[in-house]
Protein backbone atom coordinates (compact mmCIF):
# COMPACT_ATOMS: atom_id res chain seq x y z
CA UNK A 1 0.00 0.00 0.00
CA UNK A 2 1.27 3.02 -0.95
CA UNK A 3 0.71 5.84 2.02
CA UNK A 4 1.61 9.79 2.31
CA UNK A 5 1.87 10.88 5.64
CA UNK A 6 0.18 14.48 6.60
CA UNK A 7 1.44 16.73 9.32
CA UNK A 8 -1.61 18.06 11.62
CA UNK A 9 -3.30 20.14 14.13
CA UNK A 10 -7.33 19.79 12.68
CA UNK A 11 -8.32 21.94 14.95
CA UNK A 12 -10.77 21.46 14.14
CA UNK A 13 -10.92 19.65 10.97
CA UNK A 14 -12.24 21.53 7.68
CA UNK A 15 -13.28 21.72 4.33
CA UNK A 16 -10.19 23.24 3.63
CA UNK A 17 -8.24 20.02 4.93
CA UNK A 18 -10.63 18.10 3.64
CA UNK A 19 -9.22 19.06 0.04
CA UNK A 20 -5.73 19.05 1.66
CA UNK A 21 -6.69 15.28 2.23
CA UNK A 22 -7.69 14.17 -1.31
CA UNK A 23 -4.91 16.68 -3.38
CA UNK A 24 -2.20 14.53 -1.06
CA UNK A 25 -3.76 11.18 -1.78
CA UNK A 26 -4.17 11.93 -5.59
CA UNK A 27 -0.34 13.77 -6.05
CA UNK A 28 1.38 10.52 -4.28
CA UNK A 29 -0.81 8.27 -6.02
CA UNK A 30 -1.70 6.71 -2.07
CA UNK A 31 -4.34 4.36 -1.07
CA UNK A 32 -3.53 5.42 2.60
CA UNK A 33 -3.42 8.67 4.44
CA UNK A 34 -1.80 8.55 7.75
CA UNK A 35 -1.89 11.94 9.90
CA UNK A 36 0.33 13.02 12.41
CA UNK A 37 -1.55 14.91 14.93
CA UNK A 38 -0.89 17.39 17.67
CA UNK A 39 -2.22 16.71 21.07
CA UNK A 40 -4.36 18.72 23.93
CA UNK A 41 -1.60 21.58 22.68
CA UNK A 42 -0.59 23.13 19.60
CA UNK A 43 2.31 24.31 17.82
CA UNK A 44 1.49 28.02 18.76
CA UNK A 45 0.83 27.59 22.34
CA UNK A 46 -2.63 27.65 22.21
CA UNK A 47 -4.85 24.62 24.18
CA UNK A 48 -6.53 22.76 21.16
CA UNK A 49 -10.59 23.72 20.65
CA UNK A 50 -11.68 20.02 21.55
CA UNK A 51 -9.73 17.01 22.54
CA UNK A 52 -7.58 15.06 20.60
CA UNK A 53 -9.92 11.80 20.28
CA UNK A 54 -12.71 14.05 19.06
CA UNK A 55 -10.18 15.77 15.93
CA UNK A 56 -8.80 12.38 15.55
CA UNK A 57 -12.45 11.06 14.71
CA UNK A 58 -13.54 13.84 12.56
CA UNK A 59 -10.52 13.00 10.36
CA UNK A 60 -11.31 9.39 10.60
CA UNK A 61 -14.54 9.92 9.19
CA UNK A 62 -13.34 12.46 6.76
CA UNK A 63 -11.08 9.77 5.15
CA UNK A 64 -8.17 9.60 6.91
CA UNK A 65 -6.61 6.02 7.49
CA UNK A 66 -3.98 6.51 10.61
CA UNK A 67 -4.10 9.18 13.67
CA UNK A 68 -0.74 9.31 15.45
CA UNK A 69 -0.12 11.64 17.93
CA UNK A 70 2.89 14.36 17.89
CA UNK A 71 4.52 13.54 21.51
CA UNK A 72 3.97 17.58 23.73
CA UNK A 73 7.67 18.19 23.33
CA UNK A 74 7.43 18.67 19.41
CA UNK A 75 3.75 19.33 19.47
CA UNK A 76 3.77 22.53 21.16
CA UNK A 77 6.89 24.22 20.03
CA UNK A 78 9.10 26.19 17.29
CA UNK A 79 8.30 25.48 13.74
CA UNK A 80 11.82 23.63 13.26
CA UNK A 81 11.18 21.44 16.20
CA UNK A 82 7.70 20.77 14.70
CA UNK A 83 8.48 19.83 11.63
CA UNK A 84 11.44 17.64 12.81
CA UNK A 85 9.79 15.63 15.08
CA UNK A 86 6.82 15.04 13.14
CA UNK A 87 8.96 14.23 10.31
CA UNK A 88 10.76 11.53 12.50
CA UNK A 89 7.55 10.21 13.51
CA UNK A 90 6.69 9.62 10.17
CA UNK A 91 9.76 7.76 8.90
CA UNK A 92 9.57 5.51 11.88
CA UNK A 93 6.85 4.09 10.16
CA UNK A 94 9.53 2.59 7.59
CA UNK A 95 6.21 2.93 5.19
CA UNK A 96 5.41 6.41 4.14
CA UNK A 97 6.15 7.19 0.21
CA UNK A 98 5.69 10.79 0.70
CA UNK A 99 4.71 13.61 3.04
CA UNK A 100 2.06 16.59 1.20
CA UNK A 101 1.87 19.99 2.73
CA UNK A 102 -0.21 22.45 1.89
CA UNK A 103 1.62 26.14 1.26
CA UNK A 104 1.03 29.49 0.06
CA UNK A 105 3.18 29.48 -2.22
CA UNK A 106 2.52 25.86 -4.47
CA UNK A 107 5.46 26.06 -5.65
CA UNK A 108 7.83 23.33 -4.29
CA UNK A 109 11.17 24.12 -6.32
CA UNK A 110 11.22 27.38 -4.66
CA UNK A 111 10.51 26.08 -1.47
CA UNK A 112 13.09 23.60 -1.28
CA UNK A 113 15.55 26.43 -2.57
CA UNK A 114 14.60 28.42 0.73
CA UNK A 115 15.42 25.31 2.77
CA UNK A 116 18.81 24.60 1.23
CA UNK A 117 19.82 28.29 1.58
CA UNK A 118 18.64 27.79 6.11
CA UNK A 119 20.48 24.91 5.89
CA UNK A 120 23.86 25.49 4.01
CA UNK A 121 24.65 28.80 5.94
CA UNK A 122 22.58 27.58 9.15
CA UNK A 123 25.61 28.74 11.33
CA UNK A 124 25.55 32.50 9.61
CA UNK A 125 21.47 32.71 9.04
CA UNK A 126 21.72 32.03 13.02
CA UNK A 127 24.36 34.74 13.97
CA UNK A 128 22.61 37.28 11.93
CA UNK A 129 19.27 36.42 12.88
CA UNK A 130 20.60 36.80 16.44
CA UNK A 131 22.08 40.33 15.83
CA UNK A 132 18.41 41.31 14.60
CA UNK A 133 16.92 40.09 17.41
CA UNK A 134 18.93 42.54 19.99
CA UNK A 135 18.13 45.01 17.17
CA UNK A 136 14.01 45.08 18.06
CA UNK A 137 12.93 42.65 15.10
CA UNK A 138 11.23 39.72 15.74
CA UNK A 139 12.14 36.08 15.06
CA UNK A 140 10.36 35.55 11.52
CA UNK A 141 11.28 39.08 10.38
CA UNK A 142 14.62 38.84 11.02
CA UNK A 143 14.94 35.72 9.46
CA UNK A 144 13.33 37.15 6.87
CA UNK A 145 15.58 39.20 6.14
CA UNK A 146 18.52 37.19 6.34
CA UNK A 147 17.30 35.08 3.94
CA UNK A 148 16.88 37.62 1.51
CA UNK A 149 20.25 39.21 2.02
CA UNK A 150 21.92 36.06 1.70
CA UNK A 151 20.37 34.84 -1.50
CA UNK A 152 19.85 38.38 -3.21
CA UNK A 153 16.34 37.63 -3.71
CA UNK A 154 13.43 39.29 -2.02
CA UNK A 155 11.49 35.44 -3.48
CA UNK A 156 12.86 33.82 -0.41
CA UNK A 157 12.04 36.60 2.30
CA UNK A 158 8.39 36.51 1.03
CA UNK A 159 7.84 33.29 1.20
CA UNK A 160 9.14 33.04 5.09
CA UNK A 161 6.38 36.02 6.08
CA UNK A 162 3.91 33.23 5.57
CA UNK A 163 2.88 30.86 7.92
CA UNK A 164 2.01 27.22 6.36
CA UNK A 165 5.47 28.31 3.57
CA UNK A 166 7.39 28.44 6.86
CA UNK A 167 5.78 25.19 8.20
CA UNK A 168 6.84 23.65 4.56
CA UNK A 169 10.50 24.97 4.39
CA UNK A 170 10.99 23.54 7.78
CA UNK A 171 10.08 19.96 6.34
CA UNK A 172 11.99 20.37 3.92
CA UNK A 173 14.99 20.83 6.21
CA UNK A 174 14.07 18.09 7.97
CA UNK A 175 13.87 15.52 5.37
CA UNK A 176 16.78 16.84 3.57
CA UNK A 177 19.15 16.74 7.28
CA UNK A 178 18.05 13.47 8.10
CA UNK A 179 18.18 12.50 4.51
CA UNK A 180 14.86 10.87 4.22
CA UNK A 181 13.56 8.92 1.08
CA UNK A 182 10.45 9.90 1.52
CA UNK A 183 9.06 12.29 -1.17
CA UNK A 184 8.17 15.34 -0.40
CA UNK A 185 4.73 17.26 -1.95
CA UNK A 186 3.15 20.63 -1.50
CA UNK A 187 -0.65 21.59 -2.45
CA UNK A 188 -1.45 25.08 -2.51
CA UNK A 189 -3.90 26.49 0.12
CA UNK A 190 -6.94 27.60 -1.71
CA UNK A 191 -9.47 29.40 0.37
CA UNK A 192 -9.12 31.50 3.53
CA UNK A 193 -5.50 32.11 4.80
CA UNK A 194 -4.20 30.90 7.84
CA UNK A 195 -5.27 33.85 10.01
CA UNK A 196 -8.22 35.04 7.68
CA UNK A 197 -11.33 35.30 10.15
CA UNK A 198 -13.54 35.40 7.25
CA UNK A 199 -15.06 32.56 5.20
CA UNK A 200 -13.90 32.22 1.57
CA UNK A 201 -16.50 30.20 -0.25
CA UNK A 202 -17.27 26.97 1.51
CA UNK A 203 -13.76 27.25 3.00
CA UNK A 204 -12.84 28.80 6.17
CA UNK A 205 -9.79 28.19 8.18
CA UNK A 206 -9.62 27.07 11.60
CA UNK A 207 -9.24 29.98 13.20
CA UNK A 208 -11.99 31.91 11.66
CA UNK A 209 -14.10 28.64 12.67
CA UNK A 210 -12.84 29.18 16.04
CA UNK A 211 -13.60 32.85 16.17
CA UNK A 212 -17.18 32.03 14.48
CA UNK A 213 -18.02 29.76 17.55
CA UNK A 214 -17.13 32.23 19.79
CA UNK A 215 -19.08 34.44 18.19
CA UNK A 216 -22.48 31.62 18.23
CA UNK A 217 -22.61 31.81 14.43
CA UNK A 218 -23.48 28.44 12.52
CA UNK A 219 -20.04 26.71 11.38
CA UNK A 220 -22.05 23.24 9.66
CA UNK A 221 -20.95 24.48 5.81
CA UNK A 222 -17.34 25.14 6.52
CA UNK A 223 -17.18 21.37 8.30
CA UNK A 224 -17.32 18.25 6.35
CA UNK A 225 -20.79 16.26 6.45
CA UNK A 226 -19.36 13.31 7.93
CA UNK A 227 -17.04 15.05 10.16
CA UNK A 228 -19.74 17.12 12.15
CA UNK A 229 -21.02 14.92 14.48
CA UNK A 230 -18.17 14.33 16.97
CA UNK A 231 -17.44 18.04 16.88
CA UNK A 232 -21.06 19.09 17.55
CA UNK A 233 -21.22 16.39 20.50
CA UNK A 234 -18.30 17.66 22.37
CA UNK A 235 -19.69 21.41 22.12
CA UNK A 236 -23.34 20.70 23.27
CA UNK A 237 -21.78 18.71 26.31
CA UNK A 238 -19.31 21.29 26.84
CA UNK A 239 -15.93 19.42 26.37
CA UNK A 240 -14.26 22.32 24.34
CA UNK A 241 -11.89 24.58 25.84
CA UNK A 242 -12.83 27.76 27.67
CA UNK A 243 -10.25 30.06 27.92
CA UNK A 244 -11.36 31.50 31.29
CA UNK A 245 -10.63 28.53 32.57
CA UNK A 246 -7.40 28.52 31.02
CA UNK A 247 -6.30 32.18 32.50
CA UNK A 248 -7.48 30.79 35.92
CA UNK A 249 -4.92 28.07 36.23
CA UNK A 250 -2.24 30.03 34.86
CA UNK A 251 -2.92 32.82 36.64
CA UNK A 252 -2.65 30.16 40.36
CA UNK A 253 0.74 28.90 39.27
CA UNK A 254 2.10 32.22 38.40
CA UNK A 255 0.93 33.55 41.75
CA UNK A 256 3.73 31.09 42.80
CA UNK A 257 6.31 34.33 42.20
CA UNK A 258 9.18 34.41 39.53
CA UNK A 259 11.13 31.74 41.59
CA UNK A 260 8.68 28.70 40.16
CA UNK A 261 9.69 29.75 36.88
CA UNK A 262 13.59 29.52 36.37
CA UNK A 263 13.93 26.21 35.20
CA UNK A 264 10.96 26.13 32.99
CA UNK A 265 11.87 25.76 29.25
CA UNK A 266 12.45 28.91 27.47
CA UNK A 267 12.22 31.31 30.10
CA UNK A 268 14.59 33.35 29.87
CA UNK A 269 15.41 37.57 29.26
CA UNK A 270 12.88 38.29 33.07
CA UNK A 271 10.38 36.62 31.27
CA UNK A 272 9.32 35.32 34.39
CA UNK A 273 9.40 38.49 36.15
CA UNK A 274 7.11 40.05 33.62
CA UNK A 275 4.46 37.28 33.20
CA UNK A 276 4.18 37.34 37.36
CA UNK A 277 3.83 41.02 37.17
CA UNK A 278 0.88 40.65 34.73
CA UNK A 279 -0.67 38.36 36.52
CA UNK A 280 -1.93 40.16 39.18
CA UNK A 281 -3.79 42.95 36.80
CA UNK A 282 -4.54 40.74 33.82
CA UNK A 283 -8.82 40.37 33.24
CA UNK A 284 -7.98 37.34 31.12
CA UNK A 285 -5.49 34.86 28.65
CA UNK A 286 -5.23 37.30 26.40
CA UNK A 287 -4.29 40.52 28.40
CA UNK A 288 -1.64 38.26 30.45
CA UNK A 289 0.13 37.28 26.90
CA UNK A 290 -0.92 40.65 25.10
CA UNK A 291 0.98 42.14 29.07
CA UNK A 292 3.90 39.93 28.11
CA UNK A 293 4.78 40.23 24.63
CA UNK A 294 7.30 42.59 23.04
CA UNK A 295 8.73 43.81 20.06
CA UNK A 296 11.79 40.76 19.93
CA UNK A 297 9.47 38.48 21.76
CA UNK A 298 6.47 37.50 19.80
CA UNK A 299 3.21 36.57 21.11
CA UNK A 300 2.95 32.85 19.41
CA UNK A 301 6.71 32.46 21.63
CA UNK A 302 4.56 33.71 24.81
CA UNK A 303 2.02 30.99 24.84
CA UNK A 304 4.18 28.62 24.17
CA UNK A 305 5.59 29.15 27.62
CA UNK A 306 2.49 29.66 29.42
CA UNK A 307 1.91 26.24 27.86
CA UNK A 308 5.21 25.61 29.33
CA UNK A 309 4.15 27.02 32.58
CA UNK A 310 0.84 25.32 33.08
CA UNK A 311 2.21 21.92 32.22
CA UNK A 312 5.53 22.02 34.21
CA UNK A 313 7.87 21.60 31.31
CA UNK A 314 11.76 21.12 32.89
CA UNK A 315 14.22 22.80 30.55
CA UNK A 316 16.57 20.54 31.44
CA UNK A 317 14.18 17.67 30.34
CA UNK A 318 13.08 19.36 27.43
CA UNK A 319 16.42 19.55 25.98
CA UNK A 320 17.19 16.09 26.29
CA UNK A 321 13.81 14.98 24.61
CA UNK A 322 14.52 17.27 21.29
CA UNK A 323 18.16 15.52 21.22
CA UNK A 324 16.72 11.57 21.45
CA UNK A 325 13.60 12.45 19.23
CA UNK A 326 10.15 10.78 19.71
CA UNK A 327 10.68 6.94 21.11
CA UNK A 328 7.13 5.77 20.78
CA UNK A 329 4.28 6.30 18.58
CA UNK A 330 1.00 6.57 20.04
CA UNK A 331 -1.87 5.33 17.95
CA UNK A 332 -5.16 7.80 18.59
CA UNK A 333 -7.19 6.12 15.28
CA UNK A 334 -7.23 4.06 12.38
CA UNK A 335 -9.62 3.29 9.89
CA UNK A 336 -9.40 -0.96 8.67
CA UNK A 337 -7.39 0.88 6.08
CA UNK A 338 -5.05 2.08 8.41
CA UNK A 339 -5.40 -1.40 10.58
CA UNK A 340 -3.70 -3.12 7.43
CA UNK A 341 -1.27 -0.98 6.82
CA UNK A 342 -0.11 -0.12 10.30
CA UNK A 343 -0.18 -4.46 10.03
CA UNK A 344 1.93 -3.96 7.06
CA UNK A 345 4.95 -2.04 8.85
CA UNK A 346 5.07 -4.11 11.96
CA UNK A 347 8.65 -5.61 10.07
CA UNK A 348 9.42 -2.07 8.93
CA UNK A 349 8.71 0.19 12.42
CA UNK A 350 11.64 1.87 14.39
CA UNK A 351 9.81 2.89 16.99
CA UNK A 352 7.46 0.97 19.65
CA UNK A 353 4.02 1.42 18.72
CA UNK A 354 1.41 2.35 21.60
CA UNK A 355 -1.98 1.97 21.30
CA UNK A 356 -2.88 1.91 25.16
CA UNK A 357 -1.20 3.98 27.86
CA UNK A 358 -2.37 1.19 30.40
CA UNK A 359 0.85 -1.12 28.72
CA UNK A 360 2.83 1.66 27.29
CA UNK A 361 5.54 1.57 30.73
CA UNK A 362 6.21 -2.64 30.17
CA UNK A 363 6.38 -2.15 26.68
CA UNK A 364 9.03 0.31 26.68
CA UNK A 365 10.90 -1.71 29.25
CA UNK A 366 10.87 -4.30 27.13
CA UNK A 367 11.70 -2.20 24.29
CA UNK A 368 14.68 0.06 25.63
CA UNK A 369 15.21 -2.26 28.72
CA UNK A 370 14.52 -1.20 32.37
CA UNK A 371 17.76 0.58 33.45
CA UNK A 372 18.41 2.67 29.86
CA UNK A 373 18.88 6.29 29.58
CA UNK A 374 16.01 5.53 25.87
CA UNK A 375 13.43 3.90 29.04
CA UNK A 376 13.55 6.85 31.56
CA UNK A 377 13.12 9.43 28.47
CA UNK A 378 10.48 7.57 27.27
CA UNK A 379 8.64 7.45 30.12
CA UNK A 380 9.17 11.01 31.17
CA UNK A 381 7.25 12.24 27.63
CA UNK A 382 4.55 9.55 28.50
CA UNK A 383 4.22 11.35 31.93
CA UNK A 384 4.02 14.56 30.20
CA UNK A 385 1.67 13.58 27.52
CA UNK A 386 -0.30 12.32 31.27
CA UNK A 387 -0.19 15.92 32.63
CA UNK A 388 -1.11 17.52 29.38
CA UNK A 389 -4.28 15.72 29.11
CA UNK A 390 -4.87 15.94 32.71
CA UNK A 391 -4.66 19.75 32.56
CA UNK A 392 -6.86 19.93 29.33
CA UNK A 393 -9.70 17.84 31.41
CA UNK A 394 -9.42 21.20 33.60
CA UNK A 395 -9.48 23.57 30.56
CA UNK A 396 -12.85 22.24 29.39
CA UNK A 397 -16.25 24.48 30.12
CA UNK A 398 -17.82 20.99 31.66
CA UNK A 399 -16.46 17.79 32.98
CA UNK A 400 -18.14 14.62 32.99
CA UNK A 401 -16.49 13.40 36.02
CA UNK A 402 -14.69 10.39 34.18
CA UNK A 403 -11.11 9.76 35.12
CA UNK A 404 -9.10 12.58 34.30
CA UNK A 405 -6.14 10.48 33.31
CA UNK A 406 -7.87 9.80 29.91
CA UNK A 407 -4.96 8.09 27.86
CA UNK A 408 -5.25 5.14 29.94
CA UNK A 409 -9.08 4.90 29.08
CA UNK A 410 -9.94 5.56 25.78
CA UNK A 411 -9.57 3.17 23.34
CA UNK A 412 -7.92 3.82 20.02
CA UNK A 413 -10.59 4.80 17.57
CA UNK A 414 -11.92 2.66 14.75
CA UNK A 415 -13.77 3.96 11.97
Amino acid sequence: MRAVGLITEYNPFHNGHLHHLRQSLEAAGAEVAVAVMSGHFLQRGEPALVDKWVRAQMALRAGVDLVLELPFPWACNSAPQFATGAVQALAALGRIDALCFGSESGDLAALEGCARLLLDHQAEVERQTAQLLRGGLNYPAARAQVAEALSGDARGSELLRSPNNILGIEYLKALRASESPIRPLTIRRTGAGYHDTEATGEIASATGIRRMLGEGRAVAPYIPEASREPLERALALGRHLETDHLHRLLLARLFRGPRSLTDIYQIEQGIERRLCEIADTSAGYEELVDGVKSRHVTRTRIQRILAYVLNEVGAEAMAAYLECGPLYLHVLGFSDKGRAFLGACRKTLSLPLVQNYSRAVPLLKRYYGVDSEKFRLAEGMLQLELRATRNYTLLMKNWTGSHRSRDFFEEVIRE
